[in-house]
């Protein structure tokens, strides 16, 4: 059985998806035909139902939750993970709402997450993750950063405004989520759970052979030095990924109350896999 799967190439995701990808383990008689793509793309995607299983940001979830269901592995959660929002000076009282802010993408969690804080501020421009350092540097206003763009900014000479999962954090005292990983609904549920059973025996055979990096991972983060892609894989693949429990089922129900404009009960198990 053959099953399109969508994910990025970022160190925490072909880390997860390598020993799946790659039948490093036994995958069960399913074969996964792998897109790697940029968050917002596998978020446009994921509008369109085009791959049986992918990755997603879950400030997207609300508009796909009709046609997809939150595996319990493989997403990215915890405690100081979130974007942060960087500056190109150390003036302190920047008015953040006069400012033109760069974004990673209209459908991303790092959108959500800013228009929360700084529900005012409607100056936005919507680029790829990796741009936004650079129009930043150019002083063309504030950005939002997210992935490795963490551990590099400062190197820069750019400065953190604020940490936007901090502010999720002291806000709603849960766990931020970040990206998930989803299947189609109408998929079998007895392969909706094997898929979700071999996700997370991948992240254990990645975890196994950790720290080393392979050349999967390697091939697909190449300007990125080795210490970056371990940075990368250690803030973003922890126990959440493995399996995201009460905490982090919790933590993804209180996000979509933000998007609960009818104020419809939220119900967890119509959006996980059971």
């Amino acid at each position: 059985m053959n099953i399109s799967i969508g994910f990025s190439p970022c160190p925490n995701d072909t880390f997860i998806f390598d020993a799946l990808i790659n039948r490093k383990i036994d995958t069960e008689g399913i074969t996964f035909i792998e897109s790697l793509e940029d968050v917002e793309t596998l978020n446009s995607h994921a509008i369109e139902s085009k791959y049986d299983v992918t990755k997603l940001s879950y400030g997207v979830y609300p508009a796909v939750k009709e046609n997809y269901v939150i595996l319990n592995s493989g997403s990215a959660l915890g405690t100081g993970v979130g974007p942060l929002l960087i500056s190109n000076t150390t003036d302190q009282q920047i008015s953040v709402e006069d400012q033109m802010i760069a974004i990673p993408g209209i459908n991303t969690t790092a959108h959500f997450l800013f228009s929360i804080a700084y529900p005012n501020a409607v100056k936005k421009v919507f680029l790829r993750y990796d741009e936004i350092e650079s129009f930043v540097l150019e002083g063309k206003g504030l950005g939002v950063i997210i992935h490795e763009n963490r551990f590099t900014y400062l190197d820069k000479g750019l400065k953190k405004i604020i940490d936007l999962g901090e502010f999720w954090e002291n806000e709603n005292h849960v766990p931020i989520p970040l990206g998930g990983i989803v299947v189609k609904r109408n998929l079998d549920k007895k392969i909706q759970q094997k898929i979700d059973g071999l996700i997370k025996k991948s992240i254990e055979y990645a975890f196994s052979n950790y720290p080393e990096l392979n050349d999967y991972i390697c091939s697909h983060a190449r300007e990125m030095s080795e210490d970056v892609m371990r940075k990368h894989i250690d803030l973003y693949v922890n126990n959440y990924s493995l399996s995201l429990g009460d905490a982090g089922r919790n933590a993804i129900r209180k996000m979509m109350e933000f998007f609960n404009k009818k104020n419809e009960k939220i119900v967890l198990s119509d959006l996980f896999v059971g």
